[in-house]
């Protein structure tokens, strides 16, 4: 079985630091004892670790030695519309799960009134949510939540490959996909709202450099979309 892992402060003279509601977890509801080992990241590098002390909302960690990890398979911003909040969660989540490196939230032409706003008091919770799926998915780093911007901004994000998802005429996804690849590669992923994109907001895309690429006939929500899509590229660079 393999140990469950936690994010941790970066190691100081062979001890690393865990504090708040995860320490309560680990004292509280696991009981842990100095002795268990569990892995833990200071979201640079793995390492095996101890128990060294533990207590109330403290943990400390005796760094044992370092664990091989393997890199990934490419470097992925994924753009995503906002949508409500129960449902982007789930994206935030899957998201991290599939080893994306930032979560940027964007307000589109038919993004639901209100969430952009609205959005600024999530970003808390929304790290937290990304923490907790990095450690189940045992994952080397956290990904960066960005603040929301609107779709302008999105559209100048830079990368070495950039994708918009539309259901209109666009091809499919994989045949966009380049045929040389490694794992140093960056990708960005612009996921639009429910409704779908406005026909000004295509040309935008089109006229920064963006690449149309769809998913299929069928019309998927938001989050579907950005799991299904973002599945395609990590697979494809594996």
């Amino acid at each position: 079985m393999s140990r469950r892992r936690f994010f941790v402060d970066p190691p100081r003279a062979g001890l690393s630091e865990l504090r708040g509601e995860e320490a309560r977890h680990l004292t509280r509801v696991l009981r842990v004892e100095p002795g268990q080992k569990f892995e833990v990241s200071d979201n640079r590098s793995v390492y095996l670790a101890e128990i060294a002390e533990a207590s109330g909302e403290r943990v400390i960690f005796r760094i044992l030695e370092p664990i091989d990890s393997p890199s990934a398979p490419v470097q992925i911003t994924l753009c995503a519309a906002l949508v409500k909040f129960d449902r982007f969660e789930w994206t935030v989540e899957k998201a991290t799960e599939l080893g994306v490196d930032r979560i940027l939230p964007v307000e589109a032409a038919r993004t639901e009134k209100g969430l952009f706003d609205a959005s600024r008091k999530r970003s808390e919770r929304w790290q937290r949510i990304a923490r907790e799926s990095a450690q189940q998915s045992r994952r080397v780093h956290l990904p960066e939540i960005l603040p929301a911007v609107r779709l302008p901004a999105a559209l100048a994000i830079q990368a070495a490959y950039r994708y918009f998802l539309d259901e209109a005429t666009a091809p499919p996804l994989r045949s966009v996909l380049p045929a040389g690849r490694n794992n140093t590669d960056t990708v960005a992923l612009l996921i639009g709202p429910e409704g779908g994109w406005t026909d000004t907001e295509r040309s935008q895309a089109s006229a920064a450099g963006w690449t149309a690429a769809s998913l299929g006939p069928t019309i998927l929500r938001a989050e579907t979309a950005a799991v299904a899509a973002l599945s395609v590229i990590v697979s494809t660079w594996i």
